[in-house]
């Protein structure tokens, strides 16, 4: 379980292909603090620690998991929102995020707005996932408050701190993100589509 707060943009220093299967090599700051088994969210996806070494760590991400994120298109140098698992004792500073990524988005426009910048998405509506007027999403792992709300589509407003420590001073018009949709809206979405289509 996540907050959707970014703990570090850290750098992909390693891609290597194994069959159907990416194993994902990032240097973070806080590498001397992570072990095998750890559970981490990169770009909103949760990920496994499979192997560390004194500077980085390498994840494995399946066929499943590219096909409905951004990872399978890293390269090295990239930079990804990386985000360790909640405390249980700690402040939920964002929302729920559980670190499975429903489908993914394409950047349509960033707009700077004199210290703060405002980016549109639209995504493909027919997988049934929507957003609500100041309700919270998850882009790339950063927990958001929607905007401009449309059947498609949404805005989040992007502070200076947010623009600087995430990656999403790499996000352009064009650009594929992930996103993870408000739990309670999905469960709220489904009940309603059972009593409208009962099984």
């Amino acid at each position: 379980m996540f907050s959707g707060i970014i703990e570090e943009a850290a750098a992909v220093v390693k891609i290597e292909k194994d069959k159907e299967n990416l194993h994902i090599t990032i240097a973070p700051t806080f590498i001397n603090e992570l072990k095998i088994d750890q559970s981490i969210s990169h770009n909103g996806v949760c990920l496994t620690v499979v192997k560390k070494d004194a500077e980085t760590y390498t994840v494995t991400a399946i066929k499943e998991t590219l096909a409905k994120s951004n990872l399978a298109m890293l390269k090295p140098g990239d930079k990804v929102n990386l985000e360790r698992s909640m405390l249980m004792n700690g402040r939920l500073d964002g929302h729920i995020v559980q670190g499975h990524v429903d489908q993914t988005a394409v950047c349509t426009n960033v707009k700077e707005e004199q210290g703060s910048w405002v980016f549109s998405f639209k995504y493909n509506s027919g997988q049934g996932n929507i957003t609500v007027e100041k309700g919270s999403v998850s882009v790339n792992g950063v927990s958001l408050t929607v905007v401009n709300s449309q059947p498609d589509g949404f805005d989040v407003a992007i502070i200076p701190y947010t623009y600087q420590y995430t990656n999403f001073h790499q996000i352009s018009k064009s650009t594929i993100v992930n996103l993870e949709f408000d739990i309670i809206g999905k469960y709220i979405s489904k009940i309603l589509k059972q009593q409208v289509n009962p099984q």
